[in-house]
C-alpha cells in the first residue's frame, strides 16, 4: 500500500463515491422494477425483463457509447439537460449514471427474487383490511424483503465500484475527475514503473469487491433462512 501516492488513493475516493450514487440513484427504480416484474401484470413485461437485463449482455463499451452518444452536450437530450445544469459526459456524474446502469440488473435481480419470496397471502389479507397498495407495500412487503434490497444494493455497489468499459467510453480516463479504481490501474499498467501502484490498487479492489461478496452471502443466507422458516 505505500506504494500508492495521492493520485492512487484519488482515484480510490472517486470510485467510492461514484459507486455510492450510483447505488443510491438506482435503488429507488431498481425497487419499483423489481416490484413490476415480480407482482404486475401488464403488456411488455417481458420486454421490460430484457430492457433491465441488457447491460449485462452487451460489452459495456457498447453501453458507454450508447451514453455518450444520447447525453453529450451536442445531442439534443445532453443539451437540454445542459440548459438545466446537467451534465453527465466526461464528468463524474457520468461515470456513477454508467455504473448505476451496469449494477441495475443485478440490483433488480436480488430484490426481485425477495419479492417473489415473500407470501402473496400477507399481502392480500392487509388489503382487505383496508389498506391502499401503498400501505401494503411499505407496512408489509418492504419490511419482507429489506434483506434482499440490501443484498440488491451491495451486488450494485461492488459493479459500480468495478466498471471500466462503460465507464472510461462516456467519461474518458481524467485523473481527479473521472478516473475511477479501475480507470488508474489500466493507466498505471500503460507506464514503465506503474505496475506497483497497479498491484496495490488491485489489492485495494480486491478487499472491497471481497467484503462487499461476504456481506452479499451472509444477506442471502438470511433470506434463505426466514423463506424456509427457521
Amino acid at each position: 500500500m505505500s506504494l500508492l501516492g495521492p493520485e492512487a488513493w484519488q482515484a480510490v475516493l472517486l470510485s467510492l463515491k461514484v459507486a455510492f450514487w450510483a447505488t443510491l440513484w438506482a435503488l429507488p427504480p431498481g425497487i419499483a422494477v423489481a416490484h413490476a416484474l415480480a407482482r404486475g401484470t401488464f403488456p411488455g413485461r417481458h420486454l421490460l425483463n430484457g430492457a433491465v437485463h441488457l447491460p449485462l449482455i452487451l460489452p459495456p463499451v457498447v453501453t458507454g457509447y450508447l451514453l455518450l452518444l444520447t447525453l453529450n452536450t451536442n445531442a439534443p437530450l445532453g443539451a437540454a439537460l445542459e440548459q438545466l445544469g446537467i451534465v453527465f459526459a466526461f464528468r463524474w456524474t457520468g461515470a456513477a449514471l454508467a455504473a448505476g446502469i451496469m449494477g441495475f440488473p443485478l440490483m433488480v435481480r436480488a430484490i426481485r427474487l425477495s419479492i417473489e419470496a415473500v407470501d402473496p397471502g400477507l399481502e392480500e389479507a392487509a388489503a382487505t383490511l383496508g389498506a391502499s397498495r401503498l400501505r401494503v407495500f411499505a407496512t408489509v412487503t418492504l419490511p419482507l424483503i429489506l434483506p434482499g434490497i440490501l443484498a440488491g444494493a451491495i451486488l450494485a455497489f461492488a459493479k459500480a465500484m468495478g466498471e471500466f468499459g462503460a465507464t472510461i467510453t462516456f467519461v474518458s480516463n481524467i485523473p481527479g475527475q473521472t478516473q475511477t479504481l479501475p480507470s488508474a490501474i489500466y493507466a498505471f499498467l500503460q507506464v514503465p514503473g506503474g505496475e506497483g501502484a497497479a498491484l496495490g490498487l488491485v489489492a485495494v479492489s480486491v478487499v472491497i469487491a471481497m467484503t462487499a461478496l461476504l456481506l452479499s452471502e451472509a444477506i442471502s443466507r438470511r433470506i434463505a433462512r426466514r423463506v424456509a422458516g427457521r
